[in-house]
């Protein structure tokens, strides 16, 4: 049997493994964890039953329950396998390519995030006075759904804007502002609320909110908190507390570099 086992072999278990890999990540980052590991359970427990010790009552029950599984699991998790295909196709992943046919990346990338300090002097402005706000900044998936729960704006980024939006006395100021690309697209939004357990209950609904949209999506999200000023950013399923100015401008700079 060894002797059949080739580079082709090899070649199958690394791309088993790094799906794998790749499935525990996103769901992790999603607040579902527990589910990837009785998903993995059940299918050791098919694979010993069916496979290795043949037992034939027991493999075939198992049989029936996964292939309706797969099909619960797809309902179940259609945003995180859109998701996941999106983010396979993103041009993040083929990064490499780019760079060979685009001899300037740093000099527009510099361009494409001249945004960035706007956003960081209105955190700031804000963090001062106290004014909470929830800037979430569109990365490779599409936040169309979310900007139609509030009101479309689409206007260039700007400092005084933004703290005029989420002035305590603005009718928009409660919801979420989504920004995508260099415009802000729309205020007041509606967002996914997250109900991970490790979340600590100092933390109100903005967060939550922040955390919840980083668990389904790509994007960035950034929170001032009303109560205490600290400025927190959210991405792919983790929190950022307490971040000072300098800290939110390296982090917005480096994780919407395109």
């Amino acid at each position: 049997m060894l002797v059949d086992f080739g580079i082709k072999d090899i070649i199958d278990i690394f791309i088993v493994a790094l799906l794998l890999f790749y499935i525990y990540r996103l769901m992790k980052e999603s607040g579902t964890i527990n589910i990837f590991y009785g998903v993995m359970a059940f299918i050791v427990v098919w694979a010993l039953a069916s496979e290795i010790f043949n037992m034939r009552l027991i493999g075939t029950i198992l049989d029936k329950f996964m292939s309706i599984g797969l099909l619960i699991l797809v309902i179940l998790f259609v945003d995180q396998i859109k998701r996941f295909l999106v983010e396979l196709g993103s041009h993040r992943r083929w990064r490499f390519l780019n760079q060979l046919f685009h001899h300037h990346k740093a000099e527009i990338d510099a361009d494409s995030r001249k945004w960035v300090m706007p956003i960081v002097y209105a955190c700031m402005s804000m963090s001062k006075s106290k004014t909470g706000a929830l800037i979430v900044i569109e990365q490779s998936i599409s936040l169309d759904n979310y900007e139609k729960t509030g009101d479309i704006i689409n206007a260039e980024i700007n400092t005084r804007l933004i703290e005029n939006i989420f002035f305590k006395n603005s009718p928009l100021h409660d919801g979420a502002m989504i920004i995508a690309g260099d415009r802000i697209m729309a205020a007041g939004c509606i967002l996914p609320v997250s109900h991970d357990s490790d979340v600590p209950r100092s933390l109100g609904l903005r967060h939550r909110s922040a955390l919840g949209i980083a668990q389904a999506t790509d994007a960035v999200a950034i929170v001032v908190s009303e109560e205490t000023g600290n400025i927190s950013l959210a991405h792919r399923g983790r929190l950022s507390t307490r971040l000072t100015s300098t800290e939110l401008e390296h982090r917005l700079s480096a994780l919407t570099t395109k």
